[in-house]
């Protein structure tokens, strides 16, 4: 619990030395983005790996596949693997809480971006919209998935992926 209120107090901080954008603005310790400030995390070419997971608290079935992106994160800290959640919940208040209960370890960001028909296929034409949806990339190699994932079928497909 205090690691969590000092990582929010230091969120705090740390942005109050910046210009806040329209678009990027840090909400009950968390960045909210709307899909335009949201679009450069999605597109990074720096050498990383990234999985992104799009889910929500209110969706049992993203809830259910957090541990697996939580596991998978903590033993791929070293590596140059990068675990980020974005929900698209409505309560921040209640991502807060829930959060904090869970103990989550990844980066959670929040996408308040209310234009979906025009976001959802910018990140894959294959999104229908549900979620848990995942997409996973580095510079030269994308794969977007629109399924819930155990533990061993996340890192299956992340092996995969790398090969």
């Amino acid at each position: 619990m205090k690691n969590i209120l000092f990582l929010g107090v230091l969120l705090v901080f740390l942005s109050c030395g910046k210009k806040e954008t329209k678009e990027t603005k840090i909400t009950e310790g968390f960045a909210t983005y709307n899909y335009e400030s949201l679009k450069p995390l999605l597109e990074k070419n720096d050498g990383k790996t990234y999985i992104i997971n799009f889910w929500a608290t209110w969706c049992k079935p993203c809830v259910k596949e957090l541990p697996a992106f939580e596991k998978l994160n903590l033993e791929l800290e070293e590596e140059n693997i990068e675990v980020v959640l974005v929900s698209l919940d409505f309560d921040q208040t209640a991502l807060k809480l829930f959060v904090e209960k869970e103990k989550l370890q990844s980066k959670v960001v929040l996408l308040d971006d209310p234009d979906q028909n025009s976001w959802i296929p910018k990140i894959s034409e294959k999104w229908t919209g549900s979620i848990p949806a995942t997409l996973i990339y580095t510079k030269d190699k994308r794969a977007f998935f629109e399924q819930s994932f155990t533990y061993e079928e996340l890192k299956q497909t992340l092996e995969n992926f790398l090969n």
